[in-house]
């Protein structure tokens, strides 16, 4: 049996209040620098302090709203959800939440990776400023996957954030040569970087069908961003093959006279040569399949799926939820 965790006791990590506001205590030069931009582009800072978790620096500030504006990296703003906001704040009477927000290293502005759609409400409704916790770190802007709770993201928004935050570090010099694992944290799941391609170049792709599958063939890579980039995109030319290949199977089963939200699931299950393969122990992980010879199977299978093999009962035993609508 492995050893227990201790509980941490309450109140025993970070600072406490007192120490939070940092009376007496100077800033680090790098965040007054910041401060003086916020004062230079027509903003005001409110308060400086230490969060308590960390200890680290931050900035609440009042910031001109024409000056704000999404991470570029981020899925496409919910039309839905931002009238929503726009609708709630009148009614509550306040803006309660500040966004968190960096100011942008070519100075033009400041980007919030996580509010969106407050930003998008604040904007409809009007107002002129909006309130900002602001971060000195700039590297905040690629943790969008684990900041952004505004709404939940289905896969289709996760897999394209994540290579959008990928194809965004290719474009940086200091970051173009670093490897595709330096960001494991940022991007979360390997396979979401090959599912995003997938995406880009077809928007109503299936990605729920296929992450399971490519979840236990994929990993990061250690090559430098922008050349995993190009390895992702051959990558994923394979597996909109296999969509194709799954599609025309799908057809057939319709031609045989089947209907069901479950006969992508069915095509894709039955040419998954890893349903053979004998889950790992508790404890243990699964080990990775070789990602080309998998597809090269997949593919095949599918081309070759006989529709008249397939009855309505193996519908109902399929398990598992139909393709996610996207």
């Amino acid at each position: 049996m492995p050893p227990r965790k201790k509980k941490t006791a309450a109140g025993s990590v970070g600072l406490d209040a007192l120490a939070v506001a940092a009376a007496g205590v100077r800033p680090p030069e790098e965040v007054s620098a910041l401060a003086t931009a916020i004062a230079a582009d027509g903003g005001a800072v409110l308060a400086t302090y230490r969060e308590p978790f960390a200890g680290k620096w931050l900035l609440l500030a009042s910031l001109p709203i024409a000056k704000v504006e999404p991470t570029p990296y981020q899925r496409e703003l919910s039309k839905t959800h931002a009238d929503k906001l726009t609708a709630v704040i009148p009614k509550v009477g306040l803006f309660l939440d500040p966004l968190i927000a960096m100011r942008r290293d070519d100075g033009a502005g400041y980007w919030t990776p996580n509010g969106m759609h407050r930003l998008a409400a604040m904007n409809k409704l009007g107002v002129s400023a909006i309130i900002a916790l602001v971060v000195p770190d700039a590297q905040i802007a690629y943790r969008i996957l684990a900041l952004n709770t505004e709404k939940a993201h289905n896969l289709k928004d996760k897999s394209l954030e994540v290579i959008r935050m990928a194809r965004g570090l290719a474009a940086r010099p200091d970051a173009a040569k670093l490897p595709e694992t330096t960001w494991a944290f940022e991007f979360e799941e390997p396979a979401y970087l090959t599912v995003g391609v997938c995406y880009e170049q077809r928007p109503r792709f299936s990605g729920g069908a296929y992450l399971p599958i490519l979840k236990r063939c994929d990993a990061f890579a250690e090559d430098g961003i922008a050349k995993s980039i190009v390895a992702r995109e051959k990558l994923a030319a394979r597996v909109l093959e296999l969509d194709d290949a799954v599609n025309e199977a799908v057809a057939r089963l319709k031609e045989a006279g089947l209907v069901s939200a479950y006969l992508k699931p069915v095509g894709v299950a039955r040419c998954n040569p890893l349903r053979f393969v004998k889950p790992a122990k508790p404890g243990q992980k699964s080990p990775r399949a070789v990602m080309a010879a998998t597809l090269d199977k997949m593919i095949d299978s599918a081309r070759k799926l006989d529709a008249k093999k397939i009855r309505p009962q193996d519908l109902a035993s399929t398990g598992g939820a139909p393709p996610e609508a996207e």
